[in-house]
């Protein structure tokens, strides 16, 4: 069976339920406020299940293929480095023997702990040396607690994180980054989101931070030190693709050349060192213009599933009128060849 590869797919292991259930309210406004009356998280069941109904709906709908990975925020939600750290583990071992029991259409991403790089590259080489996994997720920022006791947010274009970023070319696998809700901080009244709670998620949140962090680190230095690092970003790029012209006009300007910490623009490294998906954005315009702007290759269908539906991804993909060399790729031939997947193309 040759069908479509989905790459920003998730999953949740039965540990994850509680912290998961944190974000219901935030998820499903309409549900209750009030914390003694918290209700699971309206996905759970669904993130839960990999082998019985999602499976089924793959086979009914031309999935061949689905690499999997912790849904947010896994290890970058909690503040602890040594429970985050255990977090992450657990659930690594968790996904590699689910995957282990359908390999031929199952593969999986690393969940890692951001609190450092030391950690953070261990686990990595441990998920990917020895329980197989195909690259590494990351769910925006890694929250942390101050000296003060508040959150604070660690960004990985930071310096900090250089080793990192050398175990990942070293593994030769690669970071997907992937948005999250905001922190109970952020959400306080007066606050940029605090009065504005409609626009959070996918209804535009979600795009407008992680945008931020992808930029960041594309403008870092982080590729010019270790060139064969590969970022996917989800979500048709976050938006990132339709905002590169006028981000490099400035960019590349004197005033900013002179002293940006990169050595390039910002399409250089979308042209060289990241990627995107069709991940809950089934555009089909909206997929042309990033082919054109930065390159059929680097462009790879995904679903986001269950968050959004199957059936909803796989009948748009099957409208989207590309010439079939491009469609080919973007369906799965780029997947094949970017995560090295045993698959034939």
């Amino acid at each position: 069976m040759k069908g479509t590869i989905a790459i920003e797919e998730a999953v949740l292991n039965p540990d994850g339920i509680a912290w998961m259930a944190e974000s219901a309210a935030l998820f499903n406004p309409s549900q209750t406020q009030d914390p003694a009356k918290a209700v699971p998280h309206g996905h759970t069941q669904a993130l839960m299940d990999i082998h019985g109904d999602r499976l089924a709906r793959m086979d009914a709908t031309g999935v061949e293929f689905m690499l999997l990975s912790l849904t947010s925020p896994g290890a970058q939600g909690e503040p602890d480095p040594a429970k985050a750290k255990k977090l992450a583990a657990d659930a690594n071992d968790w996904l590699a023997a689910e995957v282990s029991k359908n390999p031929s259409r199952f593969g999986g991403f690393a969940s890692v702990s951001m609190h450092n790089a030391v950690d953070a590259a261990e686990e990595a080489r441990r998920a990917v040396k020895e329980l197989g996994m195909y690259g590494v997720m990351v769910n925006d920022y890694q929250i942390v607690l101050g000296e003060d006791g508040r959150e604070v947010k660690k960004y990985y274009d930071a310096a900090e994180y250089r080793p990192f970023w050398g175990a990942v070319e070293e593994l030769g696998v690669p970071v997907y980054m992937h948005p999250r809700y905001p922190t109970a901080a952020d959400l306080r009244p007066g606050t940029m989101y605090g009065d504005r709670k409609q626009i959070l998620g996918a209804a535009v949140q979600f795009h407008l931070d992680l945008s931020m962090h992808i930029y960041a680190i594309c403008s870092s230095g982080v590729f010019d030190e270790f060139p064969g690092v590969q970022l996917v970003a989800g979500h048709l790029g976050e938006g990132i693709p339709f905002n590169l012209w006028r981000a490099d006009h400035w960019y590349n300007k004197p005033v900013k050349k002179a002293s940006r910490p990169s050595k390039h623009d910002y399409t250089y490294y979308f042209t060289h060192n990241v990627s995107i998906t069709t991940s809950g954005n089934f555009n089909t315009e909206g997929l042309k213009f990033c082919i054109k702007q930065i390159g059929v290759e680097r462009c790879l269908y995904s679903i986001d599933y269950p968050y959004d539906t199957i059936e909803e991804a796989q009948a748009w993909w099957e409208s989207v009128d590309l010439p079939g060399e491009q469609k080919e790729a973007v369906a799965r031939g780029n997947a094949i060849r970017l995560f090295k997947l045993p698959l034939e193309v």
